[in-house]
């Protein structure tokens, strides 16, 4: 997993980002200004930055060409902005961003947005050509990341062969005997249907609780109700 650096003066987004990484399993580091960015950048470089463009001290653009012009834009950076116009995500891309998320964040374009990003190689300004061609909206940065390998939208290169998604083993999860109180047959549905989204989700209560439905208080509650295991780690039997 990645070491990843939010930089946001909103304590609301610092949060919620915060706490949807964490469940992915990144460690993550919060800036709610450009001096915090900084300091943690030059304490150690993070594999990818959030970093918000409206900010009260140095707007996240200036902070990006400072990166780039001292040679500290060796990592991805994430541009952030719920009032940011395409002129700014433009020239964002041209100092070196990968690719810009606009405000409200949606779980799903903010996880497929950073996994695109960990994966795309950084090139540092300097080795950028000079006459390269200025982008546009139809350029990467401004769409959908491609889905992920084995998606239905997944795109492979010519004469390679696709990726097969991941094969989950449901067996585990028996069938319901319906020979029993309704009370004990519905737990038991409660209990199979869980579990499933839990191994197919990878055990990331946040993706849990958007697929299901249900708040993470109450999803939590839930589970321990049902006596469900919710840590990542699960036993593969022996």
């Amino acid at each position: 997993m990645a070491r990843i650096l939010v930089v946001d003066d909103e304590i609301g987004i610092r949060e919620l980002l915060s706490e949807i990484l964490y469940d992915e399993g990144h460690t993550v580091e919060l800036a709610e200004n450009a001096a915090q960015a900084r300091e943690s950048r030059l304490r150690q470089r993070p594999d990818l930055v959030l970093l918000d463009i409206w900010m009260p001290d140095i707007d996240g653009v200036s902070l990006l060409k400072e990166w780039s012009s001292q040679g500290l834009l060796n990592m991805p950076v994430i541009m952030m902005s719920g009032h940011a116009t395409v002129d700014t995500a433009v020239e964002a891309t041209r100092i070196g961003a990968v690719d810009f998320l606009e405000k409200p964040i949606t779980l799903q374009k903010l996880l497929k947005t950073v996994a695109a990003g960990l994966a795309r190689p950084v090139i540092p300004a300097s080795m950028r050509s000079r006459t390269e061609r200025p982008a546009t909206p139809a350029d990467p940065v401004f769409t959908q990341p491609p889905a992920l390998a084995g998606g239905p939208a997944a795109v492979q290169p010519a004469g390679v062969a696709p990726v097969a998604a991941p094969v989950h083993d449901d067996s585990h999860l028996g069938r319901i005997s319906l020979n029993q109180p309704l009370r004990e047959a519905r737990d038991e549905f409660e209990r199979i249907y869980f579990e499933y989204h839990l191994l197919h989700e990878n055990h990331s209560m946040t993706r849990v609780s958007e697929r299901t439905g249900l708040e993470r208080t109450h999803l939590y509650r839930k589970l321990k109700q049902l006596g469900i295991d919710t840590s990542r780690k699960k036993s593969s039997g022996g």
